[in-house]
């Protein structure tokens, strides 16, 4: 007897199983060639609405180009998510009593490796389950030993052309994690706060000083002004008097003060400020850390006994506390302010001078720049080019060095009198170097940023470096397909890597995408508890569905407001059709 009703969830999973098993996804030979790259996924991730919007983009586009008689290659594969992987094994072990201190770091390791042969495919099943045509074959993993290879080589070849240094710097300091963070990882709160108008004395009166981090104070070695202030045009060039540490600190004239801003006065804290930084070095000013790297006060004899060892919050208070006291304390009035906090820990960052390694992305931007120019590489739609060029123009070094353990480890050696030796391993700079077995050597403890791997994603995952087949016939790939979010911190890199190393561009076209938003407009987020999962309305309606409503609404430069009605619209639409067949 036929069937009379159409159930997509036993369809779909038999016709995807069919599929792979029949090695419809693999490239199959013809003059023209079409090859993509995904996106790499969290391996500790879950497929979220973005993914599902951007599959099912790419998958459309793969599929498109089998059925016009392209050889095409749809390469899947994930990120090893070096910050939250190892913040969710650190987590398990704990739960366990355990400590990654207490195991080291090769056992602890070898447990995140455990980790993922269990858990770590459950994204890949989920792309699966979306009923994504990619050459399962050829999955690649950023830990993968062919891409640590390609980050080796990378590193090193940066490193002898003078493009990666390691220098001490200002950085995002997470007092949680104990590690330099990325932009990428610093997200931005809006939040109610203080902002504290403090008596700073001088030569013959008192200057007020408006700042919402009063703990900071204790390392100012500077009080800056408008050059254009009238108010304190007669000022410049005086003291002023730190209060607790009594430390002496001229005034200074900076066109970064905005007048309007609180008394139109404020502090110079350089080792505890990204703009402070900037005029601490303009000005050649003194550099004094007062907070260390786990976010308390130091120990240092300068700071106030009553100080010295507190957390840094705890620190505010007391310090409020005492300016009170000595009667220096003008006003506290409320204050909006935008809290910077790490995305994985969630703990407020802080501004840190640290020794780090870093890349001159300089001379790399030069190229990708001009690929975009020459219209070699194409946004679409185009006016993400104006977002790219922004910061492409405006590029700063990039900081690669975590202080974690999971990852690419810094493939560089110190010998006792830190004399810094890079190469692919300790026997192979021995030989370089010709240094004696008595030379003592230890690898550097840091690992590289999850973004330094991805940056080679389009070549490292076809091969490079060595000279394989599919390097040669589907590099550069054809077309990137991701979100606006990444253009800076992904995209270009990719460009900047892909030019440097092959000389090549990794793909002439990046197709920035919407935003899959509520119904109502709003951006989807757990604190709002709108979020809406692609894996329970597949699980309803089938991924087809889900898969249908998404490419219908993609429209370029208009975001995506998603509703259940609407998934279900289509799986009533896809059921008429099926019907027909039953």
């Amino acid at each position: 007897m036929q069937d009379e009703t159409y159930e997509p969830l036993a369809i779909e999973k038999k016709w995807q199983e069919s599929w792979e098993s029949a090695n419809k996804f693999v490239p199959v030979g013809s003059d023209k060639k079409f090859s993509i790259v995904i996106p790499p996924p969290n391996v500790t991730g879950s497929l979220h609405m973005g993914h599902a919007l951007e599959h099912s983009i790419i998958d459309v586009i793969t599929r498109i180009k089998r059925l016009q008689g392209y050889e095409t290659l749809w390469v899947p594969g994930t990120d090893h998510a070096g910050i939250i992987t190892q913040l969710l094994v650190e987590n398990e072990l704990s739960e366990k009593g355990v400590q990654k201190e207490d195991i080291g770091r090769e056992n602890f390791i070898s447990k995140v490796w455990e980790w993922k042969e269990k858990s770590g495919e459950n994204i890949s099943t989920q792309m699966r389950k979306l009923g994504m045509s990619c050459d399962w074959s050829r999955e690649r993993f950023t830990m993968d030993e062919g891409l640590s290879t390609a980050v080796r080589e990378v590193f090193i070849k940066l490193y002898e052309d003078g493009l990666i240094y390691k220098g001490t710097r200002m950085v995002n300091w997470d007092t949680e994690l104990m590690s330099a963070v990325s932009d990428l990882e610093v997200t931005l709160n809006p939040e109610k706060g203080k902002l504290w108008s403090i008596k700073y004395k001088t030569e013959d009166s008192f200057l007020t000083i408006s700042t919402t981090r009063p703990e900071t104070l204790l390392g100012d070695t500077a009080v800056a002004v408008n050059p254009d202030d009238e108010r304190y045009k007669n000022l410049i060039g005086k003291t002023a008097i730190v209060p607790l540490v009594n430390r002496e600190v001229p005034i200074i004239a900076d066109e970064y003060v905005d007048p309007e801003f609180g008394s139109g006065c404020v502090k110079i804290t350089p080792s505890h400020d990204f703009n402070d930084y900037e005029i601490g070095e303009k000005h050649k000013l003194e550099f004094i850390q007062c907070i260390d790297l786990d976010g308390k006060i130091s120990n240092e004899d300068f700071i106030p006994e009553n100080l010295r060892g507190k957390d840094r919050f705890e620190a505010r208070k007391l310090i409020v506390n005492d300016l009170m006291k000595l009667e220096q304390l003008e006003k506290e009035e409320d204050y909006d302010i935008q809290l910077p906090k790490g995305d994985r820990s969630k703990s407020i960052l802080e501004p840190m001078i640290t020794e780090q390694w870093f890349v001159k992305t300089e001379t790399l931007a030069k190229k990708a720049i001009k690929a975009v120019e020459t219209e070699e590489i194409k946004f679409v739609p185009k006016n993400w080019e104006k977002t790219y060029f922004e910061w492409m123009y405006n590029i700063q070094d990039w900081c690669i060095s975590r202080q974690i353990w999971w990852g690419h480890r810094i493939p560089a050696w110190y010998d006792e009198e830190n004399n810094i030796y890079v190469g692919n391993s300790e026997q192979e700079i021995r030989e370089k170097n010709n240094l004696p077995k008595e030379t003592k050597l230890r690898q550097d403890e840091d690992v590289l940023d999850t973004w330094f791997s991805s940056a080679l994603w389009p070549f490292s995952t076809l091969g490079w470096p060595d000279e394989t087949p599919e390097f040669e016939k589907f590099y550069p790939t054809s077309t990137l397909v991701t979100g606006f979010d990444i253009i800076f911190f992904w995209v270009a890199r990719m460009m900047m890597m892909g030019l440097y190393f092959t000389n090549k561009v990794p793909f002439s076209e990046v197709y920035v995408h919407a935003l899959v938003r509520d119904e109502k407009g709003q951006k989807m987020s757990k604190s709002k508890g709108n979020v809406i999962d692609p894996l329970i309305l597949m699980d309803e309606f089938g991924a087809d569905s889900l898969r249908m409503t998404l490419c219908s609404m993609a429209a370029q430069g208009r975001d995506i407001k998603l509703s259940k009605q609407r998934v279900e619209g289509y799986r009533n639409f896809i059921t008429k059709c099926a019907m027909k067949f039953l």
